[in-house]
């Protein structure tokens, strides 16, 4: 049995699995040629194959991505229509995700980069200007979060803003109960009527055929005067040209964005120099326990591959999540 990975495994690690798997045979595969001549006899692949590599596949059996998205694999049709298994590592990236959505927020709630720029300058603000930006200043208690898409990602966002006595509201293509912290749940029909409510309007949507563009000049439009938008998924799927016309009008407060629809963002990227506009570079998940959790999924859904049983986090290749 043969598995290539195009994840740049360590050695250190890459003898770990040869130790806990002594059935397998691992190979790297950093570039694209390689990979292509490595998956001809491989059985799974560790990574995300380009179409061009997945093509040159003769007996793969299992595709096991290291991260939560899967838009780049889902736009290869001859990979969606085959028989071969996709599974992702989403568990491990929803805690730390919704803990850097919830930093964004108290970030422009409390003014901390406007508070860091006087401790840097050694400015202890005068009692006037204290009351200033008291007034800049936003309490979180009583208002509205709306979450578009409730997965795991998009619940534990929900739990700790409802801890902060947020009033949560989300949709979801999927029906469900409203799962903890969330007051509602509603179908994709009324997401026009959840970004009207929300103060704090969060996209944790896989990018989809559905999804993409979703969140449009006219959907822009409906965001209440003074609100925020958190983006935190996957760009393309909000409008960043409507976005941008938002918030220099002041109908957006502000943006915190860490997933654009183009990576790296541009250096002429006017979003830079927003005073208004919060920039991560798609690293929201990043934190030691992530990386561990990965390599504890895999690990596992090796040995469940090994011993012919169900997969953790099947994807549905189709739906795009």
């Amino acid at each position: 049995m043969k598995l290539v990975t195009a994840n740049k495994l360590s050695k250190e690690y890459l003898s770990e699995l040869k130790s806990k798997f002594p059935e397998i045979t691992f190979q790297n595969a950093e570039t694209e040629e390689e990979q292509k001549k490595c998956i001809k006899d491989a059985d799974v692949f560790y990574g995300y194959p380009s179409r061009e590599v997945f093509l040159a596949a003769g007996r793969l059996q299992w595709i096991q991505t290291p991260g939560t998205g899967i838009d780049k694999l889902t736009s290869i049709p001859e990979l969606v229509s085959s028989d071969v298994i996709l599974t992702n590592a989403r568990g491990p990236h929803a805690a730390p995700m919704a803990d850097h959505v919830m930093g964004m927020v108290l970030d422009f709630a409390h003014r901390a980069r406007d508070l860091w720029e006087d401790q840097r300058a050694h400015r202890w603000l005068a009692e006037s200007d204290r009351y200033q930006i008291s007034e800049m200043m936003i309490g979180l208690g009583g208002r509205t979060m709306g979450i578009l898409s409730l997965g795991d990602i998009g619940q534990a966002i929900a739990r700790r803003a409802h801890a902060f006595d947020m009033e949560v509201y989300g949709v979801d293509v999927r029906a469900m109960s409203a799962p903890s912290g969330v007051k509602e749940v509603w179908g994709m029909e009324k997401l026009d009527d959840l970004i009207r409510i929300s103060d704090w309007f969060v996209v944790t949507a896989p990018l989809t055929p559905e999804t993409e563009g979703l969140i449009d000049r006219r959907r822009v439009g409906l965001l209440k005067q003074g609100s925020f938008i958190i983006i935190i998924s996957r760009g393309g799927i909000v409008d960043e040209d409507a976005m941008l016309d938002g918030l220099r009008s002041g109908q957006i407060s502000g943006a915190g964005v860490d997933a654009w629809a183009e990576e790296p963002l541009p250096a002429e990227s006017p979003f830079w120099d927003m005073d208004n506009v919060l920039i991560t570079p798609h690293v929201s998940a990043y934190i030691p326990e992530m990386w561990e959790g990965r390599k504890r999924i895999f690990e596992e859904n090796l040995r469940r591959f090994l011993a012919n049983e169900p997969f953790l986090y099947v994807c549905d290749k189709k739906s795009g999540f």
